[in-house]
């Protein structure tokens, strides 16, 4: 597997697999995937970057994080639904914690709880619980 940084470019990309993300999960967001397509390219033209995963110069996954002196926080991490369960989600996280970001810094991602998929993968890779936001919806 090899990684490159998006760029705008890819933000169609990104947008489709955003939009295909919040379905996933379960996310709330209504956002249409124009919309999603901005928030990204403002996103990336800020704080953070995003990073392409690619298999025989297709795009699988990717990334989405900002850095600081201290955190790594990830925002968005997306694997193609064809791609699942080979290996391009726990590859993926191997070369952002190997390659792409620095040694020594506080990783912290969010997950929704109904998500149950992605609270598994990411305790395999050795997350822990940290914290839980409760509702009361009106």
């Amino acid at each position: 597997m090899k990684y490159r940084y998006a760029t705008r470019d890819d933000l169609d990309v990104l947008a489709e697999w955003n939009k295909q993300l919040i379905i996933d999960e379960g996310h709330r967001n209504t956002m249409t995937q124009q919309q999603l397509r901005e928030r990204m390219a403002g996103w990336l033209e800020q704080t953070y970057q995003a990073v392409m995963f690619e298999r025989k110069g297709t795009p699988v996954a990717y990334a989405l994080y900002r850095e600081d002196s201290t955190d790594i926080y990830l925002r968005q991490f997306f694997v193609g639904r064809e791609y699942r369960r080979q290996g391009v989600g726990h590859d993926a996280c191997g070369l952002l914690r190997r390659q792409i970001w620095p040694s020594g810094k506080r990783l912290t991602v969010d997950v929704l709880t109904t998500n149950t998929a992605a609270v598994a993968f990411w305790r395999a890779l050795g997350c822990q619980d940290y914290a839980l936001t409760l509702e009361i919806l009106p």
